[in-house]
């Protein structure tokens, strides 16, 4: 009887073993609208593309939405040349994943080379010693994506530190256009003739550019956050006006300023913050094509926030493109609570803010400043977010309430400067991360 019950007991211990075992090994998956990626070649993933061990979660380390089809690249997109896109991470982690997308693309698009690496140094690209990785998709070195879709890569195992610039390089060597791209990247990436996606020294790159072109996000395994913010918004959260490859948007501002919270040992939830503003978006207001381009707020919602990892907390500034597009006030408050609802649906906590002023601007009017007011009024009131960041208080002109304050203002009376970008970063009350989301409203 004692020989059984120690046979028992070997047995449940070896069975214990396997499923910890199990439970430390991720296999990537395909994102959102996209599929997995397929090889013509069936090119096998080297060992450096192994997917990490560590335990860890995911949650978004940079992002940027897809806008629309680049002009000039209708019938060759990118073919012949290495794209090498710089991006900076508002969270470290022991392993990493991408998504590419060829939303705009009229034809599959066929990716024989994709690699990731740390930079090495700020705006460099040059890669750091010992960090060049080989992406796979599926195992397979080569990717196709179907027109009007997106990929999630595998996972590969480097070490991605908080704060640091990444190189994601893509190859195509096959027409395909028009190429997915980001404009207004407020970034400086690079092009390269030929196939140098594992180059290390960045000696070829001497094309500067300054949009994104494919990657729409930079996912991490992490031992540092335990959920993503998702900044949503027009030019002003797209930084459209802040200098070029400085990081002085404000959702990084606010990177920033969370991330010192935490080092500082405040009870603050530790998570990492990602943009998804788009130059001119509107809530309710697509632009033509097919897929349309500049996808409304209501449109993009679910791919640019709820398809992120781990969103816990989403916050909302949008609504001047509207009521600068002659939107009634009650027409954009529906559509607010609408994203509301959809991100409370999935357990996602709002933070929304209030419409910065205009005036001076060469849309501005008495009659669109009436419908901002009307929609601050209401936000104030609290009947539409979970949460407030009073954006128009913290930044107008007191003597003259229709205007920024000259010291935020870029010189375009629409948008901040970085001085003002920071103190929109200020301005958030971090307690307002933390909590569940509340009953409905």
């Amino acid at each position: 009887m004692t020989e059984r019950r120690r046979g028992y007991a070997l047995l449940s211990a070896i069975i214990t073993l396997i499923v910890a075992l199990s439970a430390c090994i991720y296999v990537g998956v395909s994102a959102g609208d996209g599929s997995r990626g397929t090889s013509p070649a069936g090119g096998r993933a080297p060992h450096n593309s192994a997917a990490p061990a560590s335990a860890g979660t995911w949650v978004g380390a940079w992002s940027a939405a897809p806008v629309a089809g680049e002009r000039g690249t209708e019938r060759t997109g990118l073919a012949g040349r290495s794209v090498r896109n710089i991006v900076h991470t508002s969270a470290g982690g022991t392993g990493a994943r991408i998504t590419l997308s060829n939303l705009y693309g009229q034809a599959p698009l066929t990716l024989t080379h994709v690699s990731m690496a740390v930079a090495a140094g700020h705006n460099s690209s040059a890669a750091a010693e010992g960090t060049m990785r080989r992406l796979t998709f599926g195992g397979a070195t080569s990717v196709t994506v179907p027109a009007g879709r997106q990929v999630l890569s595998d996972a590969v195992r480097l070490r991605i530190p908080q704060g640091a610039d990444v190189l994601v390089t893509t190859y195509a060597p096959t027409d395909s256009g028009p190429a997915t791209y980001h404009p207004y990247a407020r970034q400086i990436s690079y092009l390269a003739p030929g196939d140098r996606t594992e180059d290390t020294t960045g000696t070829p790159y001497t094309q500067r550019t300054a949009i994104w072109r494919y990657l729409t996000a930079l996912d991490v395994l992490s031992d540092e956050a335990d959920g993503t913010v998702v900044a949503f918004g027009d030019s002003i959260t797209d930084g459209s006006t802040s200098t070029e490859s400085a990081n002085r948007r404000w959702p990084d501002a606010f990177s920033r300023r969370l991330r010192a919270a935490v080092t500082a040992g405040q009870d603050v939830p530790r998570y990492s913050v990602v943009n998804a503003g788009i130059s001119g978006n509107q809530i309710l207001v697509s632009l033509s094509g097919r897929p349309a381009e500049n996808q409304s707020g209501l449109d993009r919602f679910a791919r640019d926030v709820l398809a992120r990892p781990n969103v816990k907390v989403v916050v909302i500034d949008l609504g001047v493109n509207d009521v600068l597009h002659g939107a009634p006030a009650d027409r954009i408050l529906t559509g607010l609570r609408t994203l509301v609802r959809e991100a409370h649906a999935h357990g996602i906590k709002v933070v929304g803010a209030t419409l910065m002023p205009f005036g001076g601007h060469p849309r501005y009017s008495t009659a669109r400043n009436a419908v901002r007011q009307q929609v601050n009024a209401v936000i104030r009131s609290g009947k539409v977010y979970d949460a407030v960041v009073d954006f128009d208080e913290a930044l107008r002109d007191p003597y003259d309430p229709r205007r920024f304050a000259a010291e935020y203002d870029c010189g375009d009376h629409l948008h901040p400067n970085d001085r003002g970008y920071r103190k929109m970063a200020r301005t958030i009350d971090l307690a307002d991360l933390k909590g569940a989301v509340p009953a409905p409203l």
